[in-house]
């Protein structure tokens, strides 16, 4: 099995693909290692979600994104980015998580292209050991929510990755939050038949819930068909209850399921324990050279949403494609440089 590669990548979504493909262009080989499935994080996405995005604008090596809606779906998106793998044949490890990243020890190596004579890393997985000379992290931030950090957060019946209504039939089922995926996840379970409450820490629905979305959540609320608390926060689950901090006091409500819509972050950590400076403010976004995306550690880049730190809506696919082309360039001009040197 081939243990080294001029470049892996890390993260096998959109993003991490179309460095793969970026890589492929210029002759330069290319391992994805992605901890779980084909763009993961889109398929923990729940099963009617509806992209923000029109389907051109997800388009990742100029392959069409044909679509039956002026919105694609989550199904539409997982057969699009599977069948670009294919086409390009992209090497890809699935479910091969990385545990770490040293220096290599140094060890002459083939002289391909975005090489130079001895690679710089060793990255270690839940499998084997490769080594490498440029790495991409393009991990994302799905993996991490932000926890409520309440009693009784640690019970089944919380979830913070909704996905199918079904389930939720019939049940007493509070969300908490106020935007895109609390929203969706109070309308689509209480058109299931569940009852439900959504939780709220400010006083209104997000502004940047789907426009065509937020009117329906506002007037569902309005005519009381899902009651809604304001300016509230969960403060104790239950086996059968749960207690609400309300401007009114507390509030216990029979309940069978948690659904906490609290958003998510990057694996920041995972930055910082290989070397990687991050902004000293609350957003903490990593420190990178913007014309190249190459970080304080020579030799490893990020790209995608991983870029913009805390602030989660910065990035998104349709304008983080263009990270690929950034970074590959940059890997081509390093392995340019090492020829000349020769």
């Amino acid at each position: 099995m081939q243990s080294h590669f001029p470049l892996i990548i890390i993260g096998g979504g959109p993003i991490g693909m179309a460095c793969a493909i970026e890589a492929k262009k210029n002759n330069i080989g290319h391992l994805i290692l992605e901890k779980g499935c084909l763009v993961n994080s889109l398929y923990h996405y729940p099963v009617n979600m509806t992209f923000f995005s029109t389907s051109e604008r997800l388009e990742i090596g100029n392959i069409p994104f044909v679509s039956n809606n002026v919105k694609p779906t989550r199904n539409e998106a997982l057969e699009y980015y599977r069948r670009v793998a294919q086409s390009f044949e992209l090497n890809i490890h699935l479910f091969e998580e990385v545990t770490g990243i040293e220096r290599a020890e140094h060890a002459e190596n083939g002289r391909e292209l975005g090489e130079s004579s001895k690679p710089r890393f060793a990255v270690q997985t839940s499998k084997t050991t490769y080594t490498c000379n440029h790495i991409i992290i393009a991990t994302g931030f799905y993996d991490f929510p932000f926890l409520l950090n309440i009693p009784g957060e640690d019970l089944p019946k919380l979830t913070h990755y909704y996905s199918d209504p079904h389930f939720y039939a019939f049940q007493d089922v509070v969300v908490v939050g106020a935007m895109n995926s609390a929203v969706d996840a109070a309308l689509e379970t209480f058109r299931k038949g569940a009852r439900v409450t959504m939780v709220i820490k400010g006083g209104e629905i997000g502004s940047r819930v789907k426009y065509w979305v937020k009117p329906d959540i506002e007037n569902r609320i309005k005519e009381g068909s899902i009651k809604a608390y304001f300016h509230s926060t969960l403060r104790e689950i239950r086996e059968r209850e749960v207690d609400i901090n309300t401007p009114e006091g507390l509030v216990t409500l029979k309940n069978d399921r948690v659904i906490a819509a609290t958003g998510y972050q990057p694996n920041l950590k995972f930055l910082e324990d290989i070397g990687i400076k991050l902004s000293k403010d609350t957003v903490r976004s990593p420190l990178i050279n913007e014309a190249t995306h190459e970080t304080n550690v020579p030799g490893i880049y990020l790209a995608g949403v991983i870029c913009g730190g805390m602030n989660t809506h910065r990035l998104f696919i349709e304008n983080s494609r263009e990270h690929a082309v950034k970074i590959v360039g940059s890997i081509v001009e390093d392995g340019l440089k090492w020829f000349k040197r020769r």
